[in-house]
């Protein structure tokens, strides 16, 4: 059982905040390079169009769609080429730089041997750029290397060190939380201690706004490599969006990923939108900025590039008619590895035609999108409810003990803190259901509903009612065209 005690909403004190900076800058050599007034002084030289808070807030004004990418390699060198064939050839609105491995789990010895045979061998042997390793300079070269807004792609669970560093030189964004990354992407660490990794970041975050400087925080959604469905992810992202507000941060991004049925992925966009707000409203915050970003399809991709080329299409076309306010894209290669920068161009080039192509089309008049809409809406509520009565108002609290009940569940989750009993599959339309609610209280009439759709595909195509259905619906789009149109079709 986790320590309840010792976790709480509330904002962290400040002179308790100034402390643990302190403790955390003497964690690595590089962090004696953070110097807060001289950061400030950084953050308010850039030019506006190299802000991502400002970058965001506009694209929202004017109803349009940004495009980014993932990407990071080993070495300075490789690192800064990416990001500018990503800026220049790509067309980015927003430039990436993703961590390595190492450095994701706090291991900065591990990693600066690999930055040292990376130098050596003049390419990169790591799978992201250690910012923690090259340090403040070196990360600031990198955004005066480019014209557009830059945002740390971490994956971690603890993000104290490279949110220090990376803001110190510049970059105006960061993606994690603490419920979202601590569920899809580490065993041991408990719900507990993620949570109260990112309130640093999110407080650090707020530091700098109430020094005139207002940074982009965005949560991750699931990077989990499976099928989540947008309710859970919906319900995570209030979550983890009213731990932000509550330690002051004004600019959150929620991301969303595809279930890649065009009206369950639009709904859940729109639902999104509506849902933060609503409970943003009812814990008292009122100012908070919340831009939706799509992600492209997280789970196994096929290894053709043709029907690759269809995924990254449709990630755009999603996006322009959802009125999401950001993309970020992956490549025809994404079977493969890391992508190479040009691969990366691509993607982005391709996905931002797609975008074009649909902008002016919406489903809101369509009768089957507004009750998608109310059926996400009645997932969310009773749960979001519950973990709030669980924490008796308290977020943290309530997460915490919801999770250890397992009110709070995510699919095949590798962290050791959470059940993974409710299992999702795809019902007969496309959409993603609850085959197996597991402990999560979902309405009784919302799963006679999801049953009634998930059976009616099971005898449809001849297989049993069991978890296979959640299974087939995970591995369904890394299938050969053969397969898919021998099985489906």
């Amino acid at each position: 059982m986790s320590n309840e005690a010792s976790i709480s909403e509330k904002i962290i004190d400040e002179s308790e905040f100034l402390e643990m900076r302190k403790a955390n800058l003497l964690r690595w050599p590089t962090g004696s390079d953070v110097d807060f007034e001289r950061a400030l002084e950084r953050q308010k030289s850039l030019p506006d169009h190299k802000r991502l808070d400002i970058v965001m807030r506009k694209a929202v004004a004017k109803g349009r769609c940004l495009v980014q990418p993932r990407g990071g390699f080993g070495t300075f060198k490789d690192q800064k080429e990416l990001m500018q064939i990503i800026d220049k050839e790509g067309l980015a609105d927003i430039v990436p730089t993703t961590t390595d491995s190492y450095t994701r789990n706090e291991q900065f010895a591990l990693a600066q041997k690999g930055v040292d045979e990376s130098e050596k061998l003049g390419r990169s042997l790591l799978n992201g750029y250690p910012i923690v390793n090259y340090g403040v300079a070196k990360a600031s070269e990198l955004i005066d290397a480019i014209d557009k807004p830059a945002i740390m792609l971490t994956g971690t669970t603890m993000p104290k060190l490279t949110g220090e560093i990376g803001f110190a030189a510049g970059y105006t964004g960061y993606l994690g939380s603490g419920i979202a990354y601590t569920t899809s992407y580490i065993k041991e660490l408990s719900i507990e201690d993620g949570i109260k990794n990112y309130q640093y970041l999110d407080r650090l975050s707020a530091m700098y706004l109430d020094h005139g400087v207002e940074l982009h925080r965005r949560q991750p959604s699931f990077l989990t490599g499976t099928n989540i469905p947008p309710s859970i992810a919906i319900i995570i992202a209030i979550l983890d969006l009213l731990l932000a507000a509550a330690q002051g941060v004004k600019n959150y991004g929620l991301e969303m990923g595809e279930t890649l049925h065009l009206i369950q992925d639009a709904a859940a966009v729109k639902a999104c939108k509506e849902l933060c707000q609503e409970y943003l409203s009812i814990k008292g915050y009122h100012d908070v900025f919340t831009p939706i970003t799509l992600l492209h399809w997280m789970g196994a991709w096929p290894q053709d590039e043709a029907q690759a080329a269809s995924l990254v299409s449709y990630g755009g076309t999603l996006a322009a008619i959802s009125g999401a306010s950001s993309v970020t894209t992956k490549t025809l290669h994404e079977a493969f590895g890391i992508p190479t920068p040009k691969i990366n161009a691509d993607g982005l080039r391709m996905t931002r035609m797609a975008i074009y192509l649909a902008r002016n089309i919406k489903l809101d008049s369509m009768p089957e999108f507004q009750n998608e809409v109310n059926l996400i809406k009645g997932e969310v509520r009773p749960i979001v409810n519950k973990v709030l009565e669980m924490g008796d108002g308290d977020v943290a609290i309530g997460s915490v003990r919801a999770f250890e009940a397992g009110i709070l569940d995510i699919p095949w989750s590798p962290n050791k803190w959470v059940k993974s009993k409710v299992m999702p599959a795809r019902d007969v339309d496309g959409c993603l259901r609850i085959l197996d609610p597991g402990n999560m209280p979902f309405p009784k009439e919302v799963l006679e509903f999801h049953e009634e759709k998930l059976r009616l595909r099971a005898e449809k195509e001849k297989q049993p009612y069991d978890l296979n259905l959640a299974v087939s619906s995970v591995y369904e789009m890394s299938e050969s065209m053969q397969t898919l149109l021998s099985d489906k079709w």
